[in-house]
């Protein structure tokens, strides 16, 4: 019988934005990228004022949860100013529709001791829908015998039993066993690629994407977002698993401090599992004990005007945000301070990371020392990840690892990667390519720091790594700046190794960075001659101001420049980048924060940095700004 998706998400129409020209169109090759717009809650984050509850200092975690679960769709659980001291977790368990809200991540301040369970990855806030199937015990379970093509939207399952539309579809395939020179997705011991094997998937099934069923008919399932990955093909097994229940969808909090220092044991400060439609913003969230943000098998979440600071350990599993096994969420307009790594990605598809603001990544070896290594704010830590898009970012750069597996068709595209952390002077190269991790798209970027990188390229096969960390780019080592050791590769099986692909595969246009100082349009750096997935050299020299946003946002803050960051921009307010790149809002915001008291970590308020809080629908967002030139004063030819 067939099933029509009427509804969707709390009673909002579900939409698609796959109609029109794609803003990369004639820069990006269609096979090497996909649409962005489509990340994050569909119709962005909803305005709400009817409120069913409100709750004052001494509330429980108990009391909080009985609130959010009594109140109808559509409407508002808020917390009086004041600190709530809550020994268990807040859990919206299967409950849609609700907003949960402060008065402000100033004002209204959650300390935990204790965290949710949430199926066994634990958070202070969890989101959970009502069948909490895993990787390991997935539930249901099919195989997929059609439909493999990029773009294709309707796929043939060998059952549908506890199906329905609204679920989120996890589907896979085995991991290659060997690499044909392109696509080569691999994360088990048996590949040369991989050391201790972060699998987010199902055991063996290294490349994952989450969809969500639109109909069904039959075995015949149609689901949204199309197919990302070119190589979906039988000889892989695909394969599908699913939930008993539809993702738990149209609840957020917001306006929130969440203090989460005193928890003891592991998972995200907020955690989304099996949910797609959810969102977290104007929070103030300190020192996680795993991630402050935990994506677990979701899908189109939001994330965003948020401030995060520190993590407890700062070592293993020290993250911001951490998407373990998901797909096309967005992260937007935040601060990460004091984090080892703020964006870490393992085993995730078509995720935004846009417009954020990173500094003092801190990293603790176990001897309160970093050694002057410099992770970087933007990171790849496992086999499965594609198709992601980092634009607008204040970072220091964006690190592509092997230790777990490659990432695929990365795009990068308007940042401002300046390519370490204050002083230091290891894995300090703006864009880190370890090898496989091909088909990288880096646009419109503006790369280094003037006074420290002296070297533009520096890949698999030099003679000479003495420059490497001093890099604009580093590609195709199997390590970090040179090839993995006997040493390194103790108690494992098999070792990464050079991949001069790396560089062949990748795309580089319109540029600037500070070794060249210079815009580069430069037709030798266009993957022209690659045997699969080539790019054609762009006919212009214009680059849109987004590859996601229609136009300058609504949040956007009052006379910061838009775009900020890229060949095209001149005059800018960042120092030793000739001029190309500005203060992003969140940046703008970080700057005018002040310390909480004695504190080392920041007092935050979202409503104080961005026009109507930095999202939610509200506001009109200003007139475009003028075109982009079609010719600029400086390239490389």
């Amino acid at each position: 019988m067939l099933k029509q998706l009427a509804t969707f998400f709390f009673g909002v129409a579900f939409f698609s934005v796959t109609g029109g020209a794609q803003p990369w169109a004639g820069v990006i090759s269609p096979s090497r990228a996909i649409d962005w717009r489509y990340a994050g809650a569909p119709g962005g984050i909803p305005s709400r004022s009817t409120v069913c509850a409100t709750l004052n200092p001494g509330a429980s975690a108990t009391q909080i949860n009985a609130a959010i679960a009594a109140c109808p769709s559509g409407q508002v659980v808020y917390l009086n100013t004041g600190t709530y001291n809550l020994s268990s977790g807040i859990v919206f368990n299967n409950k849609r529709g609700v907003t949960l809200r402060g008065a402000g991540a100033d004002s209204t301040k959650l300390v935990f001791t204790g965290n949710a369970s949430c199926g066994g990855v634990g958070g202070n806030i969890c989101f959970q829908n009502g069948d909490l199937n895993w990787r390991g015990g997935p539930g249901n379970t099919a195989s997929w015998t059609s439909g493999y093509s990029k773009g294709s939207t309707q796929i043939t399952l060998s059952q549908t039993a506890n199906l329905r539309v609204g679920t989120l579809l996890n589907l896979d395939q085995m991991q290659d066993s060997s690499d044909d020179g392109s696509v080569f997705q691999a994360n088990n011991p048996s590949s040369k690629n991989c050391l201790n094997c972060n699998n987010a998937s199902r055991s063996g099934r290294g490349q994952t994407q989450i969809v969500t069923v639109t109909a069904i008919s039959g075995n015949t399932v149609t689901i949204s977002p199309g197919l990302y990955m070119p190589n979906w093909r039988a000889d892989r097994s695909p394969g599908a698993w699913w939930s008993g229940d539809s993702a738990i969808s149209g609840s957020g909090v917001e306006d929130l401090s969440l203090d989460s220092r005193s928890v003891s044991s592991g998972g995200g400060i907020v955690t989304f599992y099996n949910a797609s439609g959810c969102w977290m913003k104007g929070i103030r969230s300190l020192f996680a004990r795993d991630s402050h943000v935990k994506f677990w098998q979701s899908a189109r979440n939001t994330v965003k005007d948020s401030y995060f600071y520190g993590n407890q350990v700062s070592q293993s599993q020290s993250y911001g945000t951490d998407t373990y096994l998901a797909s096309d969420n967005l992260v937007e307009n935040n601060i990460f301070e004091h984090i080892t790594v703020p964006n870490m990605n393992e085993t995730s598809m078509g995720d935004v990371y846009a417009y954020n603001f990173s500094i003092d990544n801190f990293y603790n070896n176990g001897s309160n020392k970093d050694n002057g290594i410099s992770l970087h704010s933007a990171y790849t830590h496992a086999g499965g990840n594609a198709f992601f898009l980092w634009e607008g970012n204040a970072y220091d750069g964006l690190n592509l690892e092997n230790f777990h597996g490659p990432a695929h068709f990365v795009t990068a595209y308007r940042n401002w990667f300046v390519g370490r952390q204050a002083g230091k002077t290891s894995r300090t190269a703006p864009i880190i390519n370890q090898s496989f991790q091909r088909y990288t798209n880096v646009v419109g970027n503006v790369l280094g720091d003037s006074t420290y990188h002296v070297a533009y390229t520096s890949k698999a096969g030099d003679s000479s790594t003495a420059q490497c960390d001093r890099s604009i780019y580093t590609l195709g080592w199997g390590g970090n700046c040179g090839n993995w050791t006997t040493q390194d590769c103790s108690g494992y099986v098999g070792c990464p190794q050079p991949d001069l692909k790396v560089e062949t595969s990748l795309l580089r246009w319109g540029n600037y960075d500070t070794v060249s100082n210079a815009n580069r349009f430069v037709a030798g750096e266009v993957p022209t001659g690659a045997a699969k997935y080539p790019n054609t050299v762009p006919s212009s020299q214009t680059l849109p101001p987004s590859l996601y946003l229609p136009g300058r946002p609504g949040w956007w803050t009052a006379g910061a420049a838009w775009p900020p960051h890229g060949p095209d921009v001149t005059g800018g307010d960042i120092s030793n980048v000739a001029g190309h790149a500005n203060k992003i809002p969140s940046h703008l915001c970080f700057e005018g924060l002040s310390n909480d008291g004695s504190n080392a970590f920041k007092s935050f308020r979202a409503s104080s940095c961005y026009a109507s809080g930095g999202g939610g629908g509200s506001g009109t967002p200003p007139p475009a700004p003028p075109a982009a030139p079609t010719k600029l004063q400086t390239s490389v030819q």
